[in-house]
């Protein structure tokens, strides 16, 4: 090799050395950019020329050049935030970004994520995050922008109350009947008075708001009274009645508000044990196909509820002049296990309807479910004071989006100042056959290639997806003492590479003298 030659090769090393120093500078540039992945420069020897020897051929190199360059794609360190939409991915995964200009999808690590003034999840740039909505704990549908708008969580109608009170067992009875003590309440109701029923004629009551289907609210108000019995038997019977103006239910064409019977929803009794435990129960409804259609409350109207899967009797309202009826079960700590045998009721006494109630009707001869079971939240009846220990149902109004948070699985859940949580979105990871194949854009951004491979895109979580930790932003992996460490030998290999170029320039200099 000449002289000259020599020379060549030691630029070589200089430009792959200067080639070595932009990598780490990049990679201190980025030590404290978050989601930033370390690149490292690899070298090898380039062709060779030959050189023959004392009969033998032999090879000297011609230089350097760069092989390639490696992404170190493992994870950072995590950082704490304030922000919950800061999330970092704790795995295998890239964060899936669409530029909304160009429709160009982007991969990133960066979860700097914020939601803009169109409520879209954004990165840095405005590129919106992709995920799939999410309904009942699945998603739907495909990728979509993920986006929170002013959304409402939708009311539900009051499917069941539940009751759970204390009826004073040594309380008179307020409203004896001669004809049917076990619907003495219900025989005195009178839905166009006001009140329907005076606060004299029964011992206590409780109250618990309800919603319809349009999420307002309505008031559901319980009457008991004791009945006397003639072996001493406690047995209280009971009335559910909601405000008369509010009952837009249909009897036999005409608008129950319109009638006596408006408000009067279920009535029923409440048997209980010597000790005040609850023994059985008994409830009747408006039939749906009523035998007297000219009086609402005519006794052989009221027949034995139906039940619900959960064994407890149902009743129906209306609130909104709906086709169909609300229907909302009624559980006072009974439930019947057998429900599905028969009507579920029990009826040896003969007893179907109030119509069947008699004068000389026993405690023992009132309906009962085929099996009751009793929870241990049942009503009671026992010599301390009446009180009302828990009031419960399952409706509510629609609510107002107050607060979101991020599962480790990537699901986005509202909060509602209805007390409500709903699912809303689920982040979508991507992941490369070929991680070396991607193409970096900068900003964080990475682009597939035909090296990298098709996306393989699932939920974080799954399939060998990582998960993802809110309030979080994964750092840089630089490590800062590493690359440090590369400049020192980079610049000892710089110079060394200098020293080729110095020394062949003396060679070539002693040359040129020769001819002096």
């Amino acid at each position: 090799m000449s002289i000259s030659g020599s020379m060549y090769t030691g630029i070589s090393g200089l430009q792959a050395q200067s080639q070595a120093t932009s990598v780490v500078s990049n990679n201190l540039a980025n030590s404290t950019t978050t989601g930033y992945k370390s690149v490292s420069i690899a070298f090898e020897d380039v062709f060779y020329s030959k050189v023959y020897a004392g009969g033998t051929i032999g090879q000297v190199g011609n230089g350097v050049t760069t092989s390639s360059l490696t992404t170190d794609f493992s994870q950072g360190a995590y950082e704490s935030t304030n922000t919950v939409t800061n999330v970092a991915i704790n795995g295998d995964g890239f964060y899936i970004v669409v530029d909304p200009d160009t429709d160009t999808t982007y991969y990133t690590r960066d979860g700097g994520f914020t939601f803009d003034t169109n409520g879209y999840l954004v990165d840095s740039h405005g590129n919106r995050v992709q995920g799939w909505e999410t309904v009942d704990g699945s998603i739907t549908g495909g990728l979509v922008d993920i986006q929170l708008d002013n959304s409402q969580s939708p009311p539900q109608a009051t499917g069941e109350v539940a009751i759970q009170v204390n009826l004073d067992s040594t309380e008179t009875d307020n409203t004896a009947s001669s004809t049917t003590p076990y619907a003495s309440l219900f025989e005195i109701y009178d839905g166009t008075s006001d009140p329907a029923l005076d606060d004299s004629r029964y011992a206590y009551q409780t109250t618990i708001s309800v919603y319809d289907e349009n999420g307002a609210a309505h008031d559901l108000t319980v009457y008991y009274d004791p009945v006397t019995t003639d072996d001493g038997s406690i047995v209280w019977e009971y009335t559910v009645c909601c405000d008369a103006d509010e009952d837009m239910r249909d009897f036999a064409g005409t608008d129950m508000a319109d009638t006596s019977g408006a408000g009067m929803l279920v009535t029923g009794t409440l048997t209980f044990s010597s000790s005040g435990d609850l023994q059985s129960m008994t409830a009747f409804t408006l039939s749906d196909t009523p035998t007297d259609t000219t009086d609402p409350l005519a006794a052989e109207n009221w027949v034995l509820a139906e039940f619900d899967d959960n064994g407890l009797p149902v009743f129906e309202v209306n609130f909104t002049g709906a086709a169909e009826n609300q229907e909302i079960s009624l559980d006072f700590g009974i439930s019947n296990s057998d429900f599905a045998t028969g009507t579920g009721w029990n009826t040896s006494g003969g007893i179907d309807s109030l119509d069947d109630f008699t004068a000389t009707t026993t405690p023992d001869q009132l309906p009962a479910f085929n099996t009751g079971v009793l929870s241990t939240r049942a009503t009671t009846s026992t010599t301390s004071s009446s009180a009302t220990y828990t009031l419960s149902q399952d409706g509510y109004a629609p609510g107002e989006l107050t607060d979101i948070s991020i599962s480790e699985n990537g699901v986005i859940e509202g909060s509602y100042t209805n007390g409500q949580s709903q699912e809303l979105y689920t982040f979508a990871l991507a992941d490369f056959t070929n991680t070396q194949g991607l193409y970096s854009e900068g900003g964080n951004l990475y682009s597939a290639t035909t090296d990298s491979g098709q996306a393989l895109i699932g939920t974080p979580g799954s399939a060998g997806f990582g998960t993802i930790a809110s309030n979080s932003l994964e750092q840089s992996n630089v490590d800062t003492a590493t690359e440090l460490t590369n400049l020192i030998i980079i610049q000892a290999a710089y110079q060394a590479n200098s020293k080729i170029i110095t020394t062949a320039d003396t060679l070539l200099s002693t040359a040129i003298g020769l001819k002096r």
